[in-house]
């Protein structure tokens, strides 16, 4: 199961998010448990790394010119914020919880 997820994250961060440029725009990111991304919800042009595995996909977001944040209320997307902030990324928003993000595709 947590292997079909990982396929349709990537594939939603592909078609979601790419440009096409060598820096992509934009990714959003939630940061919830792979339990409440699939229980309570996602928005669909969104992807899940989960604050307990996100050190490990910094590297990989530094590849977009913005990064979006969102979880249940905001609290873990602030603390992957300051993550990103002290690896040195400068462009990364919290938007609170999930549902506040629109998906424009």
């Amino acid at each position: 199961m947590k292997l079909l997820i990982f396929i349709a994250s990537i594939f939603m961060l592909f078609s979601c998010n790419s440009t096409g440029a060598a820096q992509k725009e934009e990714i959003i990111v939630d940061v919830r448990t792979v339990e409440e991304w699939n229980l309570d919800g996602h928005a669909d042009c969104s992807v899940n790394y989960p604050l307990d595995q996100f050190e490990s996909k910094i590297e990989e977001l530094k590849n977009y010119k913005n990064v979006i944040l969102v979880c249940r209320s905001g609290n873990r997307a602030e603390q992957a914020k300051e993550m990103l902030e002290s690896a040195g990324y400068t462009n990364a928003e919290n938007k609170g919880a999930w549902q506040n993000i629109t998906c424009t595709k």
